[in-house]
């Protein structure tokens, strides 16, 4: 088979309603995350300076800040943010619950 379904809906929420679809697809290179965050929410601040992956958090419903090297950078639906690897990130939800797909790679050196 030259390709991997899942429903995302059916994979096990892990860490505050984080669905990681990485296992599940079979990803060699590539993690994606579905992220259903409750109001007022905060992720974790970290970065990917080690592993040198660059990330793009796409935001499907709701509102957010994303604070990438203390600069606070609003989202709303539709909208898209990349975040390169030795950048610090961390997500603030808004007042309502938002959806966001997490996808993260790096070039494998």
């Amino acid at each position: 088979m030259a390709y991997t379904k899942v429903d995302s809906r059916d994979v096990e929420p892990i860490a505050e309603g984080m669905r990681f679809l990485r296992d599940p697809l079979d990803c060699e290179k590539l993690g994606v995350t579905v992220l259903d965050a409750d109001p007022g929410w905060t992720g974790k601040e970290h970065d990917h300076a080690e592993d040198g992956q660059e990330e793009v958090y796409v935001l499907l419903d709701g509102s957010a800040t994303v604070t990438v090297d203390g600069e606070d950078v609003d989202l709303t639906a539709g909208e898209a943010l990349r975040i390169p690897p030795e950048a610090t990130r961390q997500i603030h939800n808004g007042d309502a619950e938002s959806t966001f797909v997490l996808v993260g790679a790096s070039d494998g050196e």
